[in-house]
């Protein structure tokens, strides 16, 4: 009968179709479950890798702070290069002071 050939074709063209909606309405979820588990695969290691950095950041910043200290304290060495200077001439002018001393006591 031409009436059933017509009526086979609508079924299988009505069976297509839902099946294609049926993809397309999983095919997100599908995706977002992959995804989901990718994520929860890949987390612990992210935060490992988080919780290194941090670490490491930390211990950086506390060499960087020792070496600026260093730094620091050899500047104020060098600044200081003047009053060890004028704290020598101070003591050799005392020496020869005494020197004189001792010797105007010789000779009395």
């Amino acid at each position: 009968e031409p009436g059933t050939e017509l009526y086979l074709k609508s079924d299988l063209i009505t069976d297509k179709f839902t099946e294609s909606m049926y993809i397309l309405a999983n095919e997100p979820s599908v995706a977002l479950y992959r995804l989901q588990e990718h994520v929860r695969r890949s987390l612990p290691e992210l935060a490992q890798h988080k919780a290194d950095m941090q670490s490491w950041e930390e211990q950086s910043q506390g060499a960087i702070y020792t070496v600026e200290y260093a730094c620091s304290a050899i500047k104020n060495m060098v600044d200081s290069s003047v009053y060890f200077e004028s704290i020598e001439r101070l003591l050799k002018h005392a020496i020869a002071v005494k020197d004189q001393m001792n010797s105007a006591q010789g000779r009395r």
